[in-house]
């Protein structure tokens, strides 16, 4: 059954009229919408080709604190992750027997300074005495003893038999070596006292700078002997990089250098600069040991992996591109780009590297540079509509 309208010819004129108004400003909105895109252009960089270098993260500076006398741990500083202040007492060794010893040692100081101190009262007395002079020594009592060294010692002198000033002169002279011997035995007694004061020291393994215990290798009640490892101390509010360099990769590297390094703590990338490369080349690797200072406050400890990017002379520039991380999708596994090709988007896909210095992420491949691309493109974009 059909119906059949009749309608006038203005009617008609005006209903069409309307339509051919409404339709495009529709279209044309649609489009509008669908064209509001937020775009950047692909940036390209001509620059010296690179290598990466694998390390490792390292204290500033780390000693190993060892015995130095055997006996038995009585006292650690602390575990572990301790932070001490220089000076401080980490580990102390048992010293019974060495104070037993120091107090002997320092009787015999006493002893030795008794002694000479007699030495010099018996100097004393030759100089202003003489025993040449006394009486006390001959046979007899009052005059004759007097009568006998009057006339005999002059008598024997004349005769050519004895001289008083000689013998004087060597009684000195036995008097003065007296003292030599009382001070040099006073030195040996001072100088055995001064052993023990540094073995007692030695009992002690004392922080040498402020830092951190980072391992150790003894507890209280452990027995040991010298030479045995006790603490791993070190000093960690700055950290390094120790990188073993390929020899071809080393030669364009010079102190206070400037390169970029990536840590295994998100993959935060920092700078980082040469601070010692190592005059001799390992024989059997052909690799140059390397360090590189971190910056202060640098996340991440001693001994986590580390990238250093290092400048590569012996291979030809080549051209970086770099994108916005904005522009970057990611559909499965594989990173892509929306391009805007003949004013109609286009997908690629692209194989990044590592964040640059300026913000942008380097594209290896997938780019020829100077292309535009989609910034925060809608999840319902299809490449070619």
């Amino acid at each position: 059954m059909f119906i059949k309208v009749q309608m006038s010819s203005s009617v008609l004129a005006l209903v069409l009229a309307g339509f051919s108004t409404l339709a495009p400003a529709n279209m044309a909105t649609a489009q509008q919408t669908d064209t509001n895109w937020q775009t950047a252009r692909v940036s390209s960089a001509t620059t010296g080709s690179q290598a990466t270098i694998g390390g490792t993260v390292i204290p500033f500076k780390e000693v190993t604190l060892t015995a130095q006398v055997p006996g038995r741990v009585t006292f650690l500083g602390g575990i572990e992750g301790f932070r001490a202040k220089a000076g401080q007492v980490l580990v102390r060794i048992n010293d019974d027997d060495i104070q037993a010893r120091r107090r002997a040692a320092a009787a015999q100081i006493s002893q030795a300074d008794a002694a000479l101190r007699n030495s010099q009262m018996q100097y004393s007395r030759e100089l202003y005495a003489p025993r040449v002079n006394s009486i006390s020594g001959f046979p007899g009592m009052g005059i004759p003893a007097t009568f006998d060294q009057f006339f005999t010692r002059s008598f024997s002198s004349g005769m050519g038999q004895s001289n008083t000033a000689l013998e004087r002169q060597a009684d000195l002279y036995a008097r003065g070596v007296g003292i030599n011997q009382a001070q040099s035995a006073m030195m040996q007694a001072q100088a055995n006292l001064d052993g023990l004061d540094a073995r007692l020291r030695d009992s002690q393994s004392i922080a040498p700078f402020d830092g951190v215990v980072v391992s150790k290798m003894v507890e209280v009640g452990d027995t040991v002997q010298p030479g045995m490892p006790l603490i791993k101390f070190a000093f960690t509010d700055y950290l390094r990089i120790d990188a073993e360099v390929p020899v071809r990769l080393a030669a364009g590297l010079s102190i206070d250098m400037i390169v970029t390094a990536r840590l295994d703590v998100g993959g935060v990338i920092v700078d980082a600069k040469v601070a010692q490369i190592f005059p001799v080349a390992d024989p059997k690797r052909h690799t140059v040991r390397v360090k590189f200072d971190l910056p202060f406050d640098t996340p991440g400890g001693p001994g986590m992996y580390a990238e250093v990017t290092v400048p590569d002379n012996s291979m030809p520039a080549r051209t970086e591109h770099s994108v916005p991380a904005e522009a970057l999708i990611w559909r499965g596994s594989l990173p892509s780009v929306f391009v805007i090709e003949n004013g109609k988007p286009s997908l690629r896909i692209v194989r990044v590297g590592y964040p640059t210095a300026d913000g942008l992420v380097s594209v290896v491949s997938g780019l020829s540079g100077g292309e535009e691309v989609i910034l925060n493109p809608p999840a319902t974009l299809i490449s070619g509509k």
